[in-house]
């Protein structure tokens, strides 16, 4: 039998395979490709609230120009609160401070009374959520005392420091205290069993449970709490710096309705909107990384 020439070199032929090329984006174009998705993610977020900001200021302008209207305009807001805009940080004598100061003032109130509040609701919202007893005895007493406005406990606050400050921070206490607690003891009510059998079973103790099973699967709700309480806590302080006086936010405000300065009055109130949407954002953040996304945001 003779095999032909051909089909020797075919079968004595190397394989060879086949290489499969990748073509790398130049990174030029890889960058002007994902620069228009930010642009676009950017304008889909800003655009919105911009144009309906200006839509709003332009409504403004409008309704409140003329001569015998009882509120400014935004272009004589800007124009009569330059100074305070310009000269945040103005030091002055006594309650003759820049807004810097005044914002400062009340964010350090919020702080300390918020900080008791949450330490203090975390600690007592776990205890009711935990113990069927407690939350017998206690629950009633907080729902009583939670529709107490906050206002109502200042001259008693008053009366017992003899201070306006501390006063003031104990009604920013009472005042997020009991979202914080209620959503606490409703997040710990509701960790699945699965979470506790899983416990038992690793035999864990009881510090191990609290910070590795309850508190992890609590997180959502604890946090839903805080943001109430520090969205209440900037509430209740502008408020309450209006009666008791001194340096803040509240008072300036108030001291400026006593002054008839409505446009300082306007500037102080987009402020105090601001700096409560940036504490909202500041929890909803923690609560993002804490909870790994699970919090609503």
């Amino acid at each position: 039998m003779t095999v032909s020439p051909a089909r020797i070199n075919t079968q004595h032929r190397p394989r060879t395979q086949a290489k499969v090329l990748t073509l790398a984006t130049p990174p030029s174009t890889a960058t002007r490709r994902a620069f228009p998705k930010w642009l676009s993610s950017l304008a889909g977020h800003a655009l919105p609230p911009l144009v309906t900001a200006l839509f709003l200021l332009a409504l403004w302008e409008i309704i409140c120009s003329s001569p015998t209207a009882s509120v400014p305009p935004p272009s004589r807001v800007v124009s009569e609160t330059w100074e305070l805009i310009a000269h945040p940080f103005y030091v002055g004598q006594g309650v003759d401070q820049g807004l810097f100061w005044h914002i400062l003032a009340s964010l350090r109130r919020v702080a300390l009374g918020y900080g008791l509040a949450a330490l203090t609701g975390i600690a007592l919202g776990t205890l009711v959520g935990q113990s069927q007893w407690a939350m017998r005895g206690l629950d009633p007493i907080f729902q009583v005392l939670r529709t107490v406005p906050p206002l109502a406990w200042l001259p008693l606050s008053l009366a017992a420091f003899k201070d306006g400050n501390p006063s003031a921070i104990f009604v920013i206490f009472i005042t997020a205290i009991w979202p914080i607690i209620i959503n606490t003891a409703v997040g710990i009510r509701n960790i699945p069993q699965d979470y506790q059998n899983v416990a038992r079973v690793l035999r864990l103790n009881q510090f191990e449970y609290f910070t590795k099973i309850m508190i992890p699967a609590a997180a959502p709700y604890i946090f839903t709490g805080l943001r109430i309480g520090i969205g209440l806590s900037w509430l209740a302080i502008v408020a309450a710096e209006m009666l008791i006086g001194g340096v803040g936010i509240g008072f300036f405000i108030w001291d400026a309705w006593n002054s008839s300065r409505i446009s300082d009055i306007i500037l102080a109130l987009v402020y105090v909107g601001i700096v409560g949407y940036l504490l909202d954002r500041a929890i909803a953040f923690i609560a993002k990384i804490v909870t790994r996304n699970t919090a609503n945001a």
